[in-house]
Parts: C-alpha cells; sequence; structure tokens
C-alpha cells in the first residue's frame, strides 16, 4: 500500500500548484467578473458542498474510493479547463459548481485512502506530508508566476490544467483499499451512520471544536489578513512576501505527528487551539505590522499542526465500515458551523476589524475548550479497541482500523 501513499503525495502536490493563486481574484475580475459576484459564487459553492457531502459519502462506499478518486480527479482537470476559457459570471459560477462536486466527492475519500493504505502506522504523520505537499505544490506555482510568468493569466491558467491533468492521470495507478462489504450500504446504512454520528456527544464536541478552529483560521488568514496588513500599512510587496513566509510555515504539518506524540493528545490540542487564541488577541490589540504579521503566520501554524491532528483523531472515531459515508456527514457538519461563522466574521469586520478579531478568539476559546472536554471523555472509545483497533493515539504502531 506504499504506492498508494506515494501516488496521493503527487497528487496532493500537482494540485496544490495553482499558479493564479496569487492573483485569483484580479484573474477573475479581468474576465469581467466583480468582487460581489466573486463572493456569491463562493457562497452558491459552499451551499452545493453542504448538500452533495452525504450523497457523495454515501456513493464512494458504494462504488469504492479510487473509483470516486478517480472520478473526481476527472472532474478538478476539466474545472480548470472550465476556469482557463471561462469569461463573465456565467462561465467562473459553471467551474465553481463543477468543484463542488469535486471537492464534496473527494471530501473524506482521500484521507480514507491514505488511512487505511498505512494500516494504522505513523497515518497522523502520513497526513502531515500530504497536507505539506499541498503547501509545496502552491509555494513552487507561486515562484513560478512570480519569476517566469507574471502578468498572462491566460497561460498561468494552462499551466494549471497542465498540474491538474496528471494528477488525474496518477489517480488511475491507485490501489482500491475499500473494507469489503461497505458497497453494500443502504437506506438502512446509512441511517444508522447517521444515527450514531448525531448519538455520539463527544464525536459532535470534536467536531464542533475543530470547525471554530479551522474557520477562524480560514477566515482570518484568507479575508481579514489584508484588512489588516492594509491598517497597519503595508504595501503590495510586502504582502507578498508575507504571503511566501505563511506558505513556507504551511508545510510544517509533518511535525504533528513528532509533536504530538511526545506532548500527548491534550497538551497537543491545548498548543494547537491556545495558539489561535493568542494569535487572535494578538491582531485584535495591535495596529503595528510586526505583531499583526507574527499574529496572522503563528495562526498558520498552529492550523497547519492541527490539521493532521484533525484527520488522525476523526479516522479514528469512525467505528462503522462505512467510512467515506461518515466522514461525509462530519464534513457536512463541519461546514454547516462554518457558513455560521463566516457570516458572523463578515458583519463583525464591516463594523470594526477588531471586534472580528476578538470573535476569532472567543470561538477558539470555546472550541479548545471543547476538544479539551473530548480529551478527558475519550476513553469512552476504548471499551471498542477490541472490535475496532482504535487504540491509544499517543502509540502510532497501535492505530490500525480494522474494519
Amino acid at each position: 500500500m506504499k504506492r498508494n501513499i506515494y501516488l496521493m503525495y503527487a497528487i496532493a502536490f500537482l494540485q496544490g500548484m495553482v499558479f493564479y493563486g496569487p492573483v485569483a481574484t484580479l484573474y477573475r475580475q479581468a474576465q469581467g467578473v466583480s468582487v460581489f459576484q466573486i463572493t456569491l459564487i463562493e457562497s452558491i459553492s459552499l451551499i452545493l458542498c453542504i448538500l452533495l457531502e452525504v450523497v457523495w459519502g454515501v456513493i464512494a462506499d458504494k462504488i469504492g474510493y479510487k473509483r470516486t478518486m478517480v472520478f473526481c480527479c476527472a472532474l478538478y482537470f476539466l474545472s480548470k479547463i472550465i476556469f482557463w476559457q471561462a469569461s463573465g459570471f456565467a462561465g467562473f459560477l459553471a467551474e465553481r459548481v463543477l468543484l463542488s462536486v469535486v471537492i464534496s466527492g473527494m471530501s473524506g475519500v482521500d484521507t480514507s485512502i491514505l488511512y487505511l493504505s498505512c494500516k494504522g502506522e505513523d497515518s497522523q504523520k502520513v497526513f502531515g506530508v500530504y497536507n505539506s505537499l499541498g503547501m509545496a505544490g502552491l509555494l513552487a506555482a507561486a515562484a513560478v508566476f512570480s519569476v517566469f510568468v507574471r502578468d498572462d493569466y491566460r497561460l498561468l491558467g494552462l499551466l494549471t490544467v497542465i498540474s491538474y491533468g496528471m494528477a488525474a492521470v496518477l489517480s488511475l495507478a491507485l490501489t482500491d483499499v475499500s473494507p469489503e462489504g461497505s458497497r453494500r450500504i443502504s437506506r438502512k446504512g446509512f441511517r444508522q451512520v447517521l444515527s450514531q454520528t448525531m448519538r455520539d456527544r463527544n464525536l459532535l464536541m470534536f467536531l464542533v471544536g475543530a470547525a471554530f478552529l479551522n474557520e477562524t483560521h480560514q477566515t482570518v488568514t484568507v479575508f481579514l489578513n489584508q484588512l489588516q496588513y492594509e491598517k497597519c500599512g503595508l504595501g503590495n510587496a510586502a504582502i507578498g512576501f508575507i504571503y511566501i513566509g505563511a506558505t513556507l510555515l504551511g508545510m510544517c504539518g509533518p511535525v504533528s505527528a513528532w509533536f504530538t506524540k511526545r506532548a500527548g493528545i491534550r497538551a497537543a490540542g491545548t498548543v494547537f487551539g491556545g495558539a489561535a487564541v493568542l494569535s487572535c488577541l494578538t491582531l485584535a490589540v495591535s495596529g503595528s505590522a510586526l505583531p499583526s504579521i507574527c499574529g496572522i503566520l503563528a495562526l498558520r501554524v498552529s492550523n497547519s499542526l492541527f490539521q493532521p491532528f484533525q484527520a488522525e483523531m476523526q479516522n479514528r472515531q469512525v467505528r462503522t465500515e462505512y467510512r467515506a459515508t461518515a466522514l461525509s456527514i462530519h464534513a457536512m457538519l463541519l461546514d454547516g458551523i462554518g457558513a455560521g461563522t463566516n457570516l458572523a466574521f463578515g458583519a463583525l469586520a464591516e463594523r470594526n476589524l477588531a471586534a472580528a478579531f476578538l470573535f476569532g478568539a472567543g470561538i477558539c476559546a470555546v472550541g479548545t475548550g471543547l476538544l479539551l472536554k473530548w480529551c478527558r471523555n475519550r476513553p469512552c472509545y476504548s471499551q471498542s479497541h477490541q472490535k475496532y483497533h482504535t487504540s491509544d493515539p499517543s502509540s502510532p504502531a497501535a492505530s490500525s482500523d480494522s474494519l
């Protein structure tokens, strides 16, 4: 199964190579799309992802994880062709609708392939490398943009098409790791998975806590950071260098497994969440460039370390053979919470940017508290160790999940 892991690494790197990433908004504006239309397209995309998550989870468990991955990589490739040729609102909306299908389809499937291919050995480390290679692809594409391409937007789109085409070809070489019997999923099976998820209060605490930390990172590092930089008087050149620095720091995911193993689950969760709280508080009280930059970069590091941790713990709490379905239900809950927090962040930022950062600090504190409570209650899962092999996550070698 090592081949699967290396193939997924290569796919992550190639799909991270979005050459137009540094000028994504300018690219769309050059093709006649306004900023409001861009945000409208994003909102439609998020709603579609929520609606399609569970449907795709059921489909993935029926047809197998490899077939799902191959199909989604092919659609991903097609979406980039549409983006490359798009002009106006309708074209970019079509691209984003197709992308919503891809995102919801791959959600949980990619991590399931990695988790089952690892057979429970060092899976958190594998998740960290997988996430970091996506960031490495983005960094490589940004370097190509800065040094060679710059203002030729259509060429940036074409290079992205080529990269995603290569990823689609590589997906054909994957080996299916879907558990035997998972393809017999029925309506009754789906209802059982949904009911099991919604009754598991400890799992719900974990998901809500993770959602608060993830959405704060997403909103602050993608949208609000630029407003903070402008407030501090930073120019475009400085913002560009910070972008490269943040991307480099986003590659620290492999350290997550090492840190979690040595610090323990509880301490690791406290550090990841506590760093996010302190970062948001720093941004809320500071109007200077250096503290603001440090706050943004610290938030990026904490989330890059938290992502492999989250993926590992989510997979270990799946106690059914319908893994993709369960993870899709998780993703639907995470996206639903994200939709609400995004509205709150936006409303607060329009009135007072510091208030938005304080809100982020508040929900990160709540999220960290929920993770700590989850840690205290975590032994309840140990009752199922013999059946599900979800042993103490602090020991990577004991993390096999035989289905």
